[in-house]
């Protein structure tokens, strides 16, 4: 994926929110050590491993059932962190590249949000903010963790004062 600016259409920032989201979630699930991939900080709550695996999953979900962007299988062949940050960052791209190919009218159409029908705009929206949140999940992982926060939407407390995606 590249940055670029918003496309001709007049929900092209949804599309420019999503592309860096895809890349600060890659970012963050980088920061994890092998080791800590098992961890989880408390009994009810998803591992690391498992917050990826859930928002590979529901993120394919919610845009082939709902949005009709269906990328194919979300699932990685190697169900390792790496092997989630490819998948994730391959899916994402091939998402962005359907997307950004719909027309305005597309955006306001209607389509099932589970049971309450919902434009595609508010749909995708919704997905963004559904994806934002399991991010600053794992962030509070990463504290609990004692582990180095990289750059969100600017410097962390471990990035000296800098933007740093990755480390």
């Amino acid at each position: 994926m590249s940055a670029s600016p918003a496309n001709s259409s007049t929900y092209g920032f949804f599309l420019d929110a999503y592309e860096t989201e895809a890349l600060k979630i890659a970012g963050i699930w980088q920061a994890f050590p092998e080791d800590s991939l098992n961890f989880r900080p408390a009994p009810k709550s998803r591992s690391v491993l498992e917050q990826m695996e859930h928002q590979v999953q529901s993120e394919g979900r919610w845009m082939s059932t709902m949005l009709g962007i269906d990328t194919g299988d979300p699932n990685p062949a190697e169900k390792t962190a790496s092997g989630y940050i490819e998948q994730y960052r391959g899916d994402a791209a091939r998402r962005l590249k359907i997307l950004r190919s719909k027309s305005d009218e597309w955006w306001r159409e209607t389509a099932q949000f589970f049971d309450v029908p919902r434009s595609h705009a508010w749909i995708f929206l919704r997905r963004l903010n559904h994806s934002t949140h399991h991010r600053g999940q794992l962030i509070v992982y990463l504290r609990i963790l004692g582990l180095r926060v990289p750059s969100v939407y600017g410097p962390t407390a471990d990035t000296s004062g800098h933007v740093i995606y990755q480390f």
